[in-house]
């Protein structure tokens, strides 16, 4: 068994060998954010894949995320360390399913939350991030939008635009068991603290939250913030990098439950691993990756400047 330094030093050195970066989300475990040369969200970290000049991106994350950077970023090698670790509510729906509600709905506009499939986001019109999700929706010129597949999301929305929501019946299981009583609990313990809640959370613990902001957003906003405590409301990984980045200020997970399992298959062994024997790359369709890239293209056009992260 090797010790961390050595893992850590092998990385390093494969790192250079093969003009490779290190991409992890907020969610992953601190010794793999600490290790990333970038740290964010899934679709940042894509875009920060594009704007990298390296040949191979390493990503330590879920599957649908490796996916969006091969989409923006075919000419390089892009490796996902962990094959199992997939994402349940992208699993949540499929293109036969989504046809046939697509069929249900011809007058509808398809919105996909980026936490969804390259093949899902090459049947929709455009995608979204949790960020942007409104300004999406309400840049469309249809009443009607069938909106995929987070249905906490799809609630969110439907609380700032006049139109017609449809929701898909999917969502994340580890922010839909973050419950409200749980954070009234914890807002009696540190009655000074903000509450800061993920949009993919039910829509009671929306209610309550003093902001509802995306992971970036959440990242942004406590930095400026004169509050000094924060309960924090989306999964517990992120508490990481805000405790790194605001020695002076404390954090409190919204819920112990929040913690997504596939988000923490990723290990320092994997990421070795997957540097030393070119593993697993993830490649997508030529066909669909068309068509999910100009999904994602429409998304980027709308309010271009102030496009974050999911």
């Amino acid at each position: 068994m090797q010790d961390r330094q050595s893992i850590i030093e092998k990385i390093n050195k494969l790192k250079k060998e093969r003009n490779a970066v290190i991409l992890s989300h907020n969610y992953q475990r601190k010794e793999i954010q600490d290790i990333a040369d970038f740290l964010g969200d899934s679709l940042g970290l894509s875009r920060e894949a594009v704007n990298q000049d390296a040949d191979v991106i390493v990503f330590c994350g879920v599957d649908f995320m490796a996916e969006s950077a091969a989409i923006l970023s075919p000419e390089k090698t892009v490796l996902l360390p962990e094959m199992e670790a997939e994402c349940p509510m992208a699993a949540m729906v499929d293109v036969d399913s989504l046809r046939k509600e697509k069929a249900k709905y011809p007058d509808a506009a398809v919105v996909c939350y980026v936490n969804s499939s390259a093949a899902i986001k090459a049947e929709c019109d455009i995608c979204c991030t949790s960020s942007n999700a409104v300004d999406v929706v309400n840049s469309l010129e249809k009443d009607e939008i069938l909106f995929i597949p987070d249905k906490n999301l799809a609630k969110y929305v439907s609380f700032h635009t006049d139109k017609k929501i449809i929701p898909w019946q999917g969502y994340c299981p580890t922010h839909h068991q973050i419950l409200v009583g749980d954070l009234l609990l914890m807002k009696e313990e540190h009655p000074e603290a903000e509450i800061l809640a993920h949009p993919e959370c039910r829509a009671d613990v929306l209610e309550v939250a003093d902001k509802v902001l995306s992971t970036t957003g959440i990242t942004e906003y406590v930095k400026k913030s004169n509050s000094k405590e924060f309960i924090v409301a989306t999964e517990t990984g992120i508490l990481h990098r805000l405790e790194k980045e605001n020695p002076d200020k404390r954090f409190y997970a919204g819920s112990e439950y929040a913690v997504c399992p596939n988000m923490k298959m990723t290990t320092l062994q994997g990421v070795l691993n997957s540097l030393e024997k070119m593993e697993h790359v993830i490649t997508v369709p030529e066909d669909i990756r068309i068509k999910a890239k100009r999904a994602l293209d429409r998304m980027l056009e709308v309010g271009r400047s102030d496009i974050k992260e999911q």
